[in-house]
């Protein structure tokens, strides 16, 4: 099995990890304020944070640039309205609502996290063509 297991550079750890907790219904199994591993529902890693500036990793050491830039997470689920709905209860503003994505063909909606990553939240699917 190849996986990639994404980390990110979050200003708080406990923070990052509760938004995410509430909006994807996924649990933490790392504990600690400079780390945090989140798994989906089958224990599979989803993402880990990683607090900006410790453990002198070359790409998480500036807090001041943009996070995110050049990169999308692009999230794929069989719960996009229950995702969706998690974060209307959470009050956290959408980019772009739920719309049909002309090159899919599958619902999907984007956001930023409290970081200001981009996120495309859409429908389950595996990649054709």
């Amino acid at each position: 099995m190849t996986k990639i297991d994404p980390i990110i550079a979050v200003k708080d750890v406990n923070k990052s990890s509760q938004w995410y907790q509430a909006a994807f219904e996924c649990k933490r199994t790392h504990e600690g304020d400079n780390f945090a591993v989140l798994v989906d529902k089958n224990n599979e890693v989803l993402l880990c944070l990683h607090v900006w500036g410790e453990h002198e990793h070359p790409t998480m050491i500036n807090s001041d640039i943009t996070p995110g830039n050049g990169l999308i997470l692009y999230f794929k689920t069989d719960d996009l309205l229950g995702i969706r709905q998690n974060i209307e209860k959470m009050g956290y503003p959408i980019e772009e609502d739920i719309n049909l994505n002309p090159n899919s063909m599958k619902k999907e909606f984007s956001l930023r996290d409290l970081d200001g990553y981009f996120w495309i939240i859409t429908e389950y699917h595996k990649y054709e063509g």
